[in-house]
C-alpha cells in the first residue's frame, strides 16, 4: 500500500513510531451521480478543508459500524449498508491515518450538520475549496471510473 504525505514540508508529530489511526469514511453517492463532501468543524485539525464524513474506529468497532455510528454522529443519518471500496494510507503532521473509504448508496433521514460544518452535494470537479488531501485520491479515483465507463474530459 502506498503512502500519501501531506503537507510533507511539516515536521510529523509522534515520531517515527507513530501509530496508525483507523477511520472509516463514507462515500455518499446519490442516483444522480453526486456525492456528499463536508467541511472539517470548526476547532479541528485542517478547520474548513473539505472532506467525505466518517471518523476514527472505536475499540472492538469494524468499519462499517464506525461508519454507521459516525454518520448519524456526525450529520444525523442512518445507513443501510456501506460497501467497503478502498483504503488509502495518508501521512498527515498530526497522525498516520488509514483511511477506509465505503460507498452509501442508501440512508434514511436529513442531513443535520451536527457539529457545525457545512456540506455541499458535488461532481467532478469538484467547485469547494481547499480540499484535505485524503479526499484528494476519491476524486481521482472518480475520474478514473467516469474514465473507463466512456465519458472522458473529466478533471478534477
Amino acid at each position: 500500500m502506498s503512502v500519501l504525505v501531506a503537507d510533507g514540508d511539516r515536521p510529523r508529530e509522534g515520531g517515527a513510531d507513530r501509530k496508525v489511526v483507523d477511520v472509516a469514511v463514507g462515500v455518499l453517492l446519490r442516483s444522480d451521480g453526486d456525492f456528499l463532501l463536508t467541511s472539517r468543524p470548526p476547532g479541528k485539525v485542517y478547520e474548513g478543508y473539505w472532506e467525505f464524513p466518517g471518523g476514527k474506529l472505536e475499540a472492538g468497532e469494524t468499519v462499517e459500524q464506525a461508519l454507521r455510528r459516525e454518520l448519524h454522529e456526525e450529520i444525523g443519518i442512518t445507513i443501510s449498508k456501506a460497501q467497503a471500496w478502498k483504503v488509502e494510507l495518508v501521512d498527515y503532521p498530526h497522525a498516520l491515518v488509514r483511511l477506509n473509504f465505503c460507498k452509501v448508496f442508501d440512508w434514511t433521514g436529513e442531513l443535520h450538520m451536527r457539529e457545525g460544518q457545512l456540506f455541499a452535494w458535488q461532481r467532478l470537479p469538484v467547485q469547494v475549496k481547499p480540499v484535505l488531501p485524503g479526499t484528494l485520491p476519491v476524486l481521482l479515483w472518480f475520474a478514473e471510473e467516469r474514465k473507463f465507463s466512456g465519458l472522458t474530459h473529466t478533471r478534477v
